[in-house]
């Protein structure tokens, strides 16, 4: 069966594409419209479509939307209620359970030449299941459990995976929700609600979960598999933080507050859920899987052997995850996903041209992950674009950010590149055979989905990736999966003596991570970047700039003082900034 996956109702729009039960592509929409997230996630934007991302994934496989046997729509309207009856503040939904409803036309609208008939309804929590159970490697027999901020009528599921069925075991109803109480406490600190919910998780670290007793009264487990988690008076614990605003110690000790007692719900339905299935292997999904201090608590205090969380957790992964879903009931076997790198390539003859055609001094060296670990080890700032991009939050290696860890001061500097808060770490990638050495956590680590505390005697080492608590949230590098990577780490330590590189997303604050080699050259040429590894080449900030100047300075008009009042361009730029920082 060729089924294409569709996530599109609340937020993170993508797609993915299945084809007998092995997964082909998947991309999420921001990448292309560079637009983050897709879109906000209110009920006004329930009929936009990751119209760019089905149709890319389609062509990857060279089909034509006729030639497809199902779409998966992850969410199921004939499951939902009205917001009142849930207990929910969301008077505008019943607009976005017609636009759900009315989803197959609008899809055969986007895709022309799709029979609407064949798309099918998969329950949102199925979906972010069938995400982690049937991506996970090892997991035919497997319990799941899935956290989010909300689905059709319940925030939580925790099932069983036997072979090709998912049996669900419990669901927690709305209006308590693990994620909706967390997406609440991110607006209450100042920051994007529904975005920006990882700055909280690294705030808690500079906190003491003073106000944990206190958060236990609105947020708690029941102990039967089920939680309560809704209600919580914010303002009483802790004033709100303005947007922009400086944070402050009691700001900190709420997050750390907020963080401790997820935690603990946490632990207390992974036990319970291990009591009914007594597997050894646990998968999770959810926008809460992405909190990977959660998870490592789970890892390390939880019943589980081992625990894997889906790369793509968010909504964005349920995609994936209804195609598979739809895969494993049409009685195909479904294939654990290759990697995270399911998205957009070029290859080296393409990069060419794009350089050649954007006039681009350029080099080709002999090995590329020898220059760019040489520019490393002499403390450049190197942006890394190579093979597919990453589907999920996280650069994994190809569309990411490399600096010597070594160094204290590059975790300033790359958050000032990035225009990101200070407040926030970066991560280190290390060679899997060097981990243990260096990191105390769940290993292998290829996806960044956990926090591993660092070695004492390894911290003055690699300073700019050692949080304020001691800890990393690491990638670790398969050389048989990641060859290129795994040479750069390798000629960086023959260098250096230090098996670790700095990895962030290749991206600026507020803007997706780049994904073709447009954003790439764009994103060079406004950040103080160094070098940038594309492809087989190498291009050089000094001579990209040296190349440009003469003929942008012949190019551009002489404008005096006080030009821009006239609306030109750069008035242009600042009006549509200030749309997109107020929605509009």
């Amino acid at each position: 069966m060729r089924i294409l996956g569709i996530n599109a109702l609340f937020h993170d729009p993508a797609a993915a594409l299945v084809i007998e039960g092995h997964t082909v592509a998947a991309a999420e929409e921001e990448r292309f419209s560079r637009r983050k997230h897709g879109k906000r996630p209110v009920p006004f934007s329930a009929w936009e479509l990751p119209e760019k991302a089905a149709a890319w994934c389609l062509a990857e496989a060279g089909l034509r939307p006729q030639d497809l046997d199902a779409v998966a729509y992850s969410f199921d309207p004939a499951l939902a209620r009205p917001t009142d009856i849930m207990g929910l503040d969301d008077p505008w939904d019943h607009l976005r359970l017609t636009y759900a409803r009315q989803a197959p036309g609008f899809l055969a609208t986007a895709l022309p030449g799709l029979d609407p008939d064949i798309v099918r309804f998969v329950p949102h929590h199925m979906a972010h299941a069938a995400s982690s159970a049937y991506a996970a490697p090892g997991a035919e027999t497997s319990s799941v459990l899935v956290l989010d901020g909300r689905g059709e009528a319940t925030s939580h599921l925790a099932a069983r995976r036997l072979g090709d069925r998912l049996e669900p075991l419990r669901g927690q109803e709305l209006p308590h929700s693990l994620g909706l109480v967390y997406e609440e406490l991110t607006e209450h600190l100042g920051f994007l609600r529904s975005s920006d919910e990882y700055k909280v998780m690294a705030l808690a670290a500079y906190g003491a979960p003073r106000l944990l007793d206190e958060l236990r009264r609105y947020v708690h487990p029941t102990g039967d598999g089920g939680f309560r988690a809704t209600g919580v008076p914010w303002a009483e614990l802790c004033p709100p933080r303005r947007p922009g605003e400086a944070w402050s110690q009691a700001h900190a000790d709420l997050a750390a507050s907020a963080q401790a007692c997820l935690e603990e719900t946490l632990l207390d339905l992974v036990r319970w859920l291990h009591g009914r299935t007594h597997d050894s292997v646990l998968t999770m999904a959810g926008g809460v899987a992405l909190n990977c201090v959660a998870n490592s608590r789970v890892a390390r205090e939880g019943p589980f052997h081992r625990v894997w969380v889906q790369p793509a957790a968010g909504d964005a992964g349920t995609a994936l995850g209804g195609a598979l879903h739809l895969a494993a009931h049409g009685g195909e076997r479904t294939e654990p996903i290759p990697g995270a790198d399911l998205g957009r390539r070029w290859s080296d003859a393409e990069l060419e041209a794009w350089l050649k055609t954007a006039a681009i001094p350029y080099e080709r060296p002999a090995d590329v992950a020898e220059t760019v670990a040489r520019a490393l080890a002499d403390d450049a700032i190197v942006a890394w674009f190579q093979g597919r991009s990453e589907y999920g939050p996280r650069a994994l290696g190809h569309r990411s950010l490399l600096a010597h860890p070594g160094r204290s001061g590059n975790l300033e500097r790359l958050n000032d590149v990035k225009g990101r808060e200070q407040f926030r770490p970066v991560a280190p990638m290390v060679l899997a055979d060097r981990a243990a050495e260096i990191f105390d956590g769940p290993l292998p680590s290829p996806y960044m989905l956990f926090v591993h505390e660092v070695a004492p005697r390894w911290r003055d080492r690699i300073p700019a990736v050692v949080h304020v608590d001691g800890t990393a949230r690491i990638q670790t590098v398969d050389p048989a999966a990641e060859p290129l990577m795994a040479r750069v780490l390798g000629c960086f330590e023959r260098l250096t003596g230090l098996p670790v590189v700095v990895n962030t997303s290749l991206n600026t604050a507020g803007r997706p991570m780049v994904d073709d080699p447009r954003d790439a050259l764009e994103c060079f040429g406004s950040a103080p970047v160094d070098l940038l590894a594309i492809g087989s080449f190498v291009i050089r900030r000094g001579a990209f700039f040296a190349a440009g100047q003469p003929d942008a300075a012949a190019a551009a008009p002489r404008r005096g003082p006080g030009a821009d009042a006239d609306g030109g361009p750069e008035d242009d730029e600042r009006e549509d900034d200030e749309r997109e920082a107020d929605g509009r």
